[in-house]
């Protein structure tokens, strides 16, 4: 497994994202045991970072991934799981209720990671930041971090948060550069702030002719390609989701391809 090590904080460069786990914005309990299934699969193959939300399947993502965290017998410190507090829920009493129950879902002590997972117009980032700084003193979140924040607003959380961000969790892949082209990306890096690239293989560009020859060439498969060439990036964390147990352990073992500079500037010319 490789990691992005900052901040005392050690986060697998390729994680699980559990968006559609247990349902999408609201629960779907007939497809509770393929989504059991699907995070079984997960941690027997190794993943370790887990990515959930409140809003994911309206909680019930949280549920059944503590449910399977629980049942791994492995011990808590073996794995890193974020969430994520919803946009409605960021005036200050409101983020305290929503990490609470977050980690009962979850059946967590701690988060290790809590993000706000979308500005809204509006909103009182100072508050907010007041609640998120409050739940890492109090030993609820070990690190905060934002999702799809700009770069100015990034700039601004950077500066109401207690401890260091760990992450800006972003739309990046091959086919995606708009957190390139905005700034995040470079300020990401030159910060040590995780860009944690969501739906990193999901566009039609994955199944390209030049891209499928190019995985060919490396006894590989386009997705994969894709996540090593998110991860050799530093900085760079992915979350792809699957329900597929050999999916999963393809994209698992993307973090091992190794791209030379000159695989990286050819993927780069394809879009």
């Amino acid at each position: 497994m490789k990691y992005e090590t900052l901040h005392n904080l050690s986060i697998p460069k390729i994680g699980f994202g559990c968006w559609t786990i247990g349902g999408e914005g609201v629960a779907n309990p007939a497809d509770d045991e393929r989504s059991l299934t699907a995070l079984r699969s997960a941690v027997e193959l190794g993943y370790r970072h887990f990515d959930t939300a409140e809003y994911y399947a309206a909680g019930h993502s949280e549920e059944l991934l503590g449910q399977v965290l629980c049942e791994s017998g492995k011990p808590r410190e073996a794995f890193f799981v974020t969430s994520k507090v919803s946009p409605e829920h960021l005036a200050y009493d409101d983020v305290l209720r929503s990490c609470a129950a977050s980690l009962r879902r979850l059946g967590l002590e701690t988060l290790d990671l809590y993000l706000i997972h979308w500005p809204v117009r509006g909103m009182n980032l100072p508050e907010t930041f007041r609640a998120l700084n409050q739940l890492v003193r109090e030993g609820r979140v070990r690190a905060l971090g934002v999702s799809n924040f700009n770069l100015k607003l990034l700039k601004e959380a950077q500066s109401l948060s207690e401890t260091p961000l760990l992450t800006n969790q972003a739309p990046y892949s091959i086919p995606d550069r708009s957190y390139v082209e905005n700034g995040v990306l470079a300020y990401c890096q030159a910060n040590d702030i995780l860009l944690t690239a969501y739906s990193p293989v999901k566009s039609r560009f994955f199944r390209g002719k030049k891209l499928a020859d190019f995985a060919r060439e490396k006894g590989s498969t386009p997705f994969q390609i894709g996540l090593a060439w998110l991860v050799r990036q530093p900085r760079v964390i992915a979350i792809p989701t699957s329900f597929n147990p050999q999916h999963q352990a393809d994209n698992l073992s993307a973090q091992n391809l190794e791209l030379s500079q000159a695989d990286m500037d050819y993927l780069n010319s394809l879009v």
